[in-house]
């Protein structure tokens, strides 16, 4: 699986207009081939402040959204940002869940 976290600046004066490209991006229901998920957030001690998640299945999906208009769109925000995105991509080879937690929460100390 690989996940990507991007992380918008925002100029305080575009916010609203990035907040209405965001939703128009990824609101409208319809997953590219090989998403996951994807998710983005508002930081609640900064406004200006967007983070965007994505799973995918393999970084061949990846690369097929990088080529993508849709990616494109998000890369012309640029012009809306107070400094370039923060693009992390980070490929994993295993997930778990609570069971994870729970062993070693459980252990004995």
């Amino acid at each position: 699986m690989i996940i990507v976290r991007i992380i918008l600046n925002v100029l305080p004066e575009k916010q609203l207009e990035v907040r209405q490209t965001l939703q128009a991006l990824f609101a409208s229901g319809g997953k590219e081939p090989g998403c996951l998920d994807y998710s983005v957030f508002g930081n609640i001690q900064d406004q200006n402040l967007f983070g965007l998640h994505q799973e995918w299945k393999t970084r061949e999906d990846l690369d097929q959204h990088i080529r993508s208009h849709r990616f494109g769109v998000l890369l012309g925000t640029k012009t809306l940002l107070s400094k370039l995105p923060s693009i992390q991509i980070h490929t994993v080879s295993q997930t778990q869940g609570m069971e994870a937690i729970h062993a070693v929460r459980n252990k004995p100390g």
